[in-house]
C-alpha cells in the first residue's frame, strides 16, 4: 500500500513491453493466432538497425517454421508484443506465415458406420 500522495512504483515488465512496441496498439488475435506458423522469407536479410527482439526473432525463425506461441515463449515476451513484432516483419515481406489449419469437422456418422460394417465383414 502507498500512503496518500505517494506514488506507487511501476513494474519493469509493463514499461519494457511499452518500449518494445513503441506504445503502438497491439494487433488483433485474428491476424496471427497462437498456432500460426512463421519463418524467414527466401533471400531476406535482417532489417537495418534491428531491435534486440527483432534479432532474436530472426535467429529463432531462421531454423524453419515456428508458431507464434513458440516464439513468444522462447523470447519470454507477451504474445501481443510478439504479434506486433511479427506483423511488422510480415508487412515488410521479411517473414512468411502459414495460416492455421481450419478446425476439424466431425465425419459423417453414416460413413463411419459403413466403414465399420465393411471391416467387420472383411475381418470377422
Amino acid at each position: 500500500m502507498t500512503a496518500s500522495g505517494e506514488e506507487q512504483r511501476v513494474t519493469g515488465g509493463f514499461i519494457r513491453s511499452y518500449v518494445i512496441t513503441g506504445g503502438r496498439e497491439l494487433p488483433d488475435a485474428d491476424d496471427l493466432s497462437l498456432i500460426t506458423l512463421v519463418t524467414i522469407g527466401p533471400d531476406q536479410e535482417l532489417p537495418a538497425r534491428p531491435s534486440p527482439e527483432t534479432v532474436a526473432i530472426w535467429e529463432l525463425c531462421s531454423g524453419g517454421f515456428l508458431s507464434v506461441a513458440e516464439v513468444s515463449a522462447r523470447l519470454e515476451l507477451p504474445v501481443g508484443v510478439v504479434r506486433l513484432l511479427l506483423t511488422d516483419l510480415i508487412r515488410e515481406g521479411r517473414l512468411l506465415r502459414r495460416a492455421a489449419p481450419p478446425p476439424a469437422q466431425a465425419p459423417d456418422p453414416r460413413l463411419l458406420e459403413k466403414v465399420l460394417h465393411g471391416l467387420q465383414r472383411r475381418f470377422a
